[in-house]
């Protein structure tokens, strides 16, 4: 077994202690393993200097020479494999073989991004004799980088990748709860040969931090994957300061179940998505509107293969579910399913926190949940299941758009037909059919409505990080 990483700041390229520190714990045990530095202000105003200075040597560097970088950072993550996954089983609570799947997902975000960063293209636009417009990308600046704590590495790395593809420096704050992912990111960055400044990593008060880092001038871009009250706060302050934002928020996914699919199929693949990374994912799975004729047969194989979900240590073998992440996850959880129930809902499985240490929770399912209730227009983020009838496609399409949320969308389905009526109906920024899976490196991601706004990975990641400059040139004065 690895040990839990010694914990720092990173700041111009240099380790670094703080006087004050707060402890990080085990979900699965509640013991603590670890003690993590928090930033003061002088730590904030030299990562600041020293971002401004990478960015300088940064946007210089050519597309390939970053690309370079980036692709050995990707190969040294891939060799610390299992060391990086066993940090983030003991921070986080996964299962080690989710770890290790985040770990090689976080390194194929590095690896489409350093493709993306030759080919960062600009046009040449049609014009008169002895006139030429031509259209550029150029590199914002600094980034302000937010990662949240359900996917210590790969969150971190989708903003890391973004910013040094296209040329800008980064401060990342990383989650106080699950800093391991991030420190090892960063360690294989400066390993790789990255110039000091351009990736620096600081944790602490989230609200000073985050509050700090978009006042200063030279941060151009908040990049930002959380919750959308929180996405609204930092949105509002960055607009006093005509800061552009790059905002991933949460989404509350729908679920399409067609009366043509094969609902033992369909029905194994909802439930067993839906119990990973404990429900703790934005594009997790939950609101399941299954069409009358087949409802019971999907109730019944959902909640069985949901009710025999493995949950335990994420370290021990056959583990399917982990402990949630942190302790104010379980009452949380607890209130959804008391106040459904309380309006008539159906508790199929689970339903409570488990005894003994760890912050878990019994894979849960909730049928007839009625539209009042609170978890019909709530984010449950955990192993929640909601699962409803619905007498028609057009009643489906309604109620998956009777949230303010638009992140992910799940059909399943063999007609054409149907899925036509899906893709343009469903209110989301990812539509997925016959598959659990909303995003991949190549695809972009992001949402409508209230789960924000900008795009991650695909060809259109890297234009959240550029501007577009318009170069005119006339042979002749004119």
């Amino acid at each position: 077994m690895h040990a839990y990483p010694d914990l720092h700041l990173y700041i111009d390229g240099k380790w670094r202690k703080t006087a004050e520190d707060m402890p990080v714990v085990n979900p699965a045990t509640e013991q603590e393993i670890g003690r993590l530095p928090v930033a003061g202000l002088s730590d904030l105003q030299d990562a600041v200097a020293a971002a401004e200075k990478g960015f300088e040597i940064w946007r210089n560097t050519a597309p390939r020479d970053r690309a370079d970088v980036l692709m050995r950072a990707a190969a040294l993550l891939r060799e610390r494999q299992e060391e990086i996954a066993q940090s983030i089983t003991a921070e986080h609570g996964k299962p080690l073989t989710q770890a290790r799947l985040e770990v090689i997902r976080g390194c194929e975000f590095f690896e489409w991004d350093a493709g993306e960063a030759t080919r960062l293209y600009g046009r040449v636009i049609p014009s008169a004799t002895g006139t030429k417009y031509t259209v550029h990308h150029r590199p914002l600046g600094v980034v302000a980088g937010l990662s949240p704590w359900n996917f210590p590495m790969s969150q971190p790395a989708r903003k890391i990748a973004g910013a040094i593809a296209s040329g800008c420096s980064i401060i990342l704050k990383a989650a106080e709860e699950t800093p391991a992912g991030a420190m090892h990111i960063v360690k294989a960055f400066h390993d790789a040969g990255l110039p000091d400044g351009v990736l620096n990593l600081v944790f602490g008060k989230p609200a000073m931090i985050s509050d700090y880092l978009i006042r200063q001038e030279s941060v151009r871009l908040v990049a930002f994957t959380g919750s959308t009250a929180i996405g609204r706060q930092l949105t509002t302050l960055a607009s006093e300061h005509m800061t552009p934002v790059l905002m991933e928020l949460g989404g509350h996914a729908p679920v399409i179940v067609c009366e043509d699919t094969d609902v033992q199929k369909a029905a194994i693949s909802g439930a067993v998505r839906k119990m990973r990374n404990a429900g703790q994912v934005c594009t997790s799975p939950t609101r399941f509107f299954v069409h009358e004729n087949i409802f019971d047969e999907y109730v019944k194989t959902f909640v069985e293969r949901a009710a025999a979900t493995v949950v335990g240590d994420g370290t021990t073998e056959g583990t399917e579910m982990g402990p949630l992440a942190n302790d104010r996850r379980v009452p949380m959880l607890t209130e959804l399913v008391e106040d459904a129930r309380s309006k008539g809902a159906t508790v199929a499985t689970g339903g409570a926190g488990m005894d003994g240490a760890g912050y878990f929770f019994q894979p849960t399912v909730l049928t007839n949940v009625p539209d009042n209730a609170r978890v019909m227009q709530e984010e449950p983020f955990g192993p929640l299941a909601v699962i409803n009838p619905v007498s028609s496609l057009e009643e489906a399409i309604e109620k998956a758009n009777s949230v303010p949320f638009g992140l992910a969308a799940y059909g399943f389905t063999n007609r054409a037909d149907y899925i036509d009526q899906m893709s343009e109906g469903i209110e989301a920024g990812n539509v997925s059919f016959n598959t659990l899976e909303a995003s991949l490196p190549e695809t972009p991601f992001g949402g409508v409505k209230s789960s924000g706004y900008g795009r991650e990975g695909g060809t259109e990641g890297l234009h959240n990080y550029t501007y577009v400059k318009n170069i005119s040139h006339s042979m002749d004065i004119v």
